[in-house]
């Protein structure tokens, strides 16, 4: 299991955290680079990391699916540990005046269908990608490979990709799906992965995240590109604050 808190580093680049951070369960940690949102201002210090959870049961060979009741409490109590390891963050990544709009984080309801068993093909060589972000930047990336799964009756995939010059020891897949713009945000969601030996992956879509720049402006964010542009509704994980969709909270 990982506990990695994913994304949000200074700069224009991606930095490493250099600062205790709240830990693993219900904290966070210092990590590795990043490959994700990344402040506008300060130099490659990073900021403290807020960990999303979002890896906790993702990234490992699937074991024989938990109970739902206990899969349900399991991803509730890590939304929880989030909204406090924000709290406890001021400014970062959602500023304070904003943190009664934000939080708690608005989610779908926890359905165990949207968490599914994926194989990972790796690309024959890394193919460079420039990533638009948030703020009107390149961010140069690589595909490492296609994540391919079923989801609902249909097949689908989504690239996997690293930051340039990196080993791609842990991936980053960025998506968009028939929510984006109105359910949940117009750039996109995020999800991240340890790499497996086996190659097979749990994409769990429940653990699905917004990128820092949807609560903060400060963060550069890179936005899915054209490939990963799901033609379905992923109706699991994060979603916007304001909605009229029901069931709304955690």
């Amino acid at each position: 299991m990982s506990n990695d808190p994913g994304f949000g580093t200074r700069d224009s680049g991606f930095g490493r955290p250099t600062t205790g951070v709240i830990g693993g369960a219900p904290g966070l940690q210092p990590r590795g680079p990043r490959r994700g949102c990344s402040r506008r201002e300060g130099g490659l210090a990073a900021v403290l990391v807020v960990a999303t959870f979002i890896a906790a049961c993702s990234g490992t060979k699937p074991a024989d699916p938990a109970p739902a009741t206990d899969y349900a409490s399991t991803v509730q109590a890590e939304r929880a540990r989030k909204d406090e390891a924000f709290r406890r963050q001021i400014d970062e990544p959602i500023p304070r005046a904003a943190q009664t709009y934000f939080l708690p984080l608005k989610y779908f309801p926890v359905d165990q269908a949207y968490a599914v068993t994926a194989s990972f093909t790796p690309a024959a060589a890394r193919t460079p990608l420039k990533m638009p972000t948030s703020m009107g930047k390149m961010r140069d990336m690589e595909q490492v490979g296609t994540l391919s799964f079923t989801l609902k009756g249909q097949l689908l995939s989504l690239g996997a990709f690293v930051e340039t010059g990196t080993p791609p020891n842990r991936l980053f897949v960025p998506f968009t799906d028939l929510t984006s713009g109105t359910e949940t945000y117009s750039a996109g969601r995020y999800l991240e992965f340890d790499r497996t030996p086996s190659g097979i992956y749990t994409i769990d879509f429940n653990r699905a995240f917004h990128p820092y720049c949807y609560y903060n402006e400060n963060y550069d964010c890179p936005y899915p590109p054209p490939s990963n542009r799901l033609p379905v509704p992923i109706r699991a994980g994060e979603k916007l604050a304001q909605s009229n969709i029901p069931s709304a909270g955690r």
